[in-house]
């Protein structure tokens, strides 16, 4: 059976990709799907409220300005992701009910209620692939020069999940590659830093690090920092030295 065709973005709305600094010379390649909270002019806010779209439903509240620093401090490429994960979460396959949640936390998502499959596939082609085929090209290129690759992503949590605090303060998520985490664990001196919290794979979290990192041998890392950590530009600029300090001690020297 046939899907129909439906498109999603207008002309004058963006890629849903944002790239920083592409020919960055750091080992690290640096991802925040999370990034945005922008919806598609057709979706009409997903009939939710501008206040529903600053939370953290939307979008991984100070990872952006956290990973732009990052990027800057050092020289290191970075993929944002424009659109609200509620839109679609590029860290969940196309099949996955989560890709285009119907409920996030306590929170009802109306327009994503009762999709078609058509609908299901415009916000695959026109969210997920491109931004996926971005991150990959990148790749590519950089293995057809032997260039050195450590694709990290960055996230941040709640404090309080279903109403229920959280002690961690810095997540070093993995599954097939575990030395990255391990070195960094005791990097961050005073913070509550744990292995595969406040998430771990048998969530599904490592979806694009699967299809990216994985198959390639790629070391790499999904870092996931308390937003209350990095509420403002101080604060993020702050964990963004932090956290470039620590991986900066993972290159090895000439």
């Amino acid at each position: 059976m046939e899907v129909a065709i439906e498109e999603l973005l207008t002309t004058d709305e963006p890629h849903p990709t944002e790239v920083v600094n592409a020919q960055g010379r750091s080992p690290f390649v640096l991802i925040c799907e999370h990034a945005g909270n922008r919806v598609p002019q057709k979706l009409k806010q997903l009939g939710l409220t501008d206040l529903d779209l600053q939370r953290h439903i939307a979008w991984d509240i100070g990872a952006a300005g956290v990973a732009r620093e990052m990027s800057r401090l050092l020289d290191a490429p970075l993929f944002f992701q424009r659109y609200s994960r509620l839109v679609y979460d590029c860290n969940r396959s196309p099949e996955n009910p989560a890709a285009m949640p119907e409920k996030s936390e306590v929170y009802a998502v109306p327009g994503n209620q009762n999709l078609s499959a058509a609908q299901r596939a415009a916000r695959t082609r026109e969210i997920y692939r491109p931004f996926l085929n971005a991150i990959t090209q990148l790749l590519d290129q950089r293995a057809a020069t032997h260039t050195r690759t450590l694709p990290i992503s960055i996230h941040s949590f709640t404090p309080n999940y279903f109403g229920k605090a959280r002690d961690v303060q810095i997540g070093l998520l993995f599954e097939h590659h575990k030395a990255l985490a391990q070195n960094l664990l005791n990097l961050f001196p005073g913070y509550d830093t744990r292995l595969n919290e406040p998430y771990g794979p048998e969530h599904g979290v490592m979806h694009l690090m699967n299809q990216i990192a994985a198959p390639r041998g790629l070391e790499h890392l999904m870092l996931e920092i308390r937003n209350d950590l990095i509420a403002d530009p101080y604060l993020e600029k702050q964990w963004a030295t932090r956290v470039a300090g620590a991986l900066k001690t993972q290159i090895p020297k000439n």
